[in-house]
């Protein structure tokens, strides 16, 4: 049994060496395969040529035609933003004048409010001074002849007295000289 694979191996070591080798290096199937290499080329050329590469081109140019198409409209946009960014800056600046003018507006109105209730106070001051002086004038007055009453009574009183006889047209004319002064 030994010898028999023994014999096989040697009978496929000397089929071996007879054999040509590897086809791609046999020099007898060098123009068959170069006309296989060619006809594969070209199969290939003419399917990427007609297939494959208009489609990249297609889809370079439309995505060279979006890409334009962004910086563009981005463009627009910022345009937009600047604007409304003006628009935002002019407002808030007419709503900065309209306070203030709201404010000015309210300061006069108040101070008008103001000044129309100092002069009311000022005039009722006014009317209720008058008033008290002329209160206090009349009650001077009334003191005055309360007084001139009281010291007419107490002279006639002093005068009898004293002893002497009270005559009321003297004694009214020595009051009235003292309280002249």
């Amino acid at each position: 049994m030994a010898t028999d694979t023994i014999a096989a191996s040697e009978a496929g070591y000397a089929a071996a060496e007879s054999a040509p080798g590897m086809p791609q290096l046999d020099f007898a199937t060098y123009p068959n395969q170069i006309f296989w290499l060619l006809v594969t080329l070209i199969a290939i050329y003419l399917v990427l040529s007609r297939v494959a590469l208009p489609r990249i081109a297609g889809i370079l140019s439309e995505r060279q035609w979006t890409i334009t198409n962004d910086i563009a409209a981005a463009e627009d946009l910022k345009a937009k933003a600047v604007e409304a960014e003006a628009a935002y800056n002019q407002a808030l600046a007419d709503a900065r004048a309209e306070a203030q003018r709201i404010v000015a507006e309210a300061k006069t109105e108040i101070q008008a409010d103001l000044d129309d209730a100092i002069a009311k106070a000022d005039a009722e001051i006014a009317a209720k001074s008058a008033e008290s002086e002329k209160a206090i004038a009349e009650i001077r007055a009334g003191a005055l002849e309360s007084i001139e009453a009281v010291a007419k009574d107490t002279a006639a009183e002093i005068v009898g007295l004293l002893g002497g006889q009270s005559d009321s047209a003297a004694i009214d004319k020595a009051v009235a000289d003292r309280m002249k002064g």
